[in-house]
């Protein structure tokens, strides 16, 4: 039985550096500079774990040992079993995280593929409004604020992509800004969240603004 352990964004990092290695194969002929970037995405994705059992780390390192695209594909496929899953959430649940917003609409939660999210979000088209759910040291956080899209390309402070952005604008409190202790944060973000799920590869921004405009 396989024990999930790779999250999203470490799935999303580990097909982004065989890419690179299989792109490197390619179009490199010089088996120095080739084994300097399997050793590099090795230890790319090895630093991506904060902890590994040795099976697991053996696991992940095959990836210097591959030289067809067959191997890079076998080699995702058989780690797929191992992606942990977004935790499970209920409509109930997300309504208690948005308590003040008695008409929120909710996506289907039937349809999302939890084992390739980071983040679970949508748009209320009627209210301009994102909504982002998103799992911290076994809680959930949710956020919610205006987004404005940009019809400019531009990299999305999430996942880094370059893609069309839309400006996301949180109200959160703060004692030391206003009288009335309202103050707000705003970022660049994808407007296709399903794209920006799909390629992060690391969760440090995403928290460190959940963290900020948290209540």
């Amino acid at each position: 039985m396989c024990t999930p352990f790779i999250r999203n964004h470490q799935y999303n990092l580990i097909k982004k550096q065989t890419k690179f290695v299989l792109h490197t194969l390619r179009t490199v002929a010089d088996r120095r500079v080739l084994e300097t970037v399997r050793y590099s995405a090795a230890t790319n994705i090895i630093e991506a774990f904060p902890s590994l059992t040795e099976n697991h780390k053996q696991m992940l390192e095959q990836i210097s040992t591959f030289e067809t695209a067959e191997d890079f594909q076998r080699y995702l496929s058989e780690l797929e079993p191992y992606l942990e899953s977004y935790p499970t959430i209920t409509l109930k649940q997300i309504q208690k995280l948005f308590p003040k917003n008695k008409k929120l609409k909710v996506p289907d939660l039937q349809l999302i593929d939890y084992r390739n999210i980071t983040y679970l979000s949508w748009i209320d088209i009627a209210s301009n409004k994102l909504f982002i759910i998103y799992p911290y040291e076994g809680q959930l956080f949710g956020i919610e604020g205006r987004i404005t899209p940009t019809h400019k390309k531009g990299y999305c402070m999430f996942c880094n992509r370059h893609q069309e952005l839309a400006f996301f604008y949180v109200k959160t409190k703060n004692v030391n800004v206003s009288p009335d202790n309202i103050s707000a944060v705003g970022q660049y973000v994808c407007l296709d969240n399903l794209e920006c799920n799909r390629s992060i590869t690391d969760t440090a921004k995403l928290e460190r603004f959940i963290l900020s405009v948290r209540k």
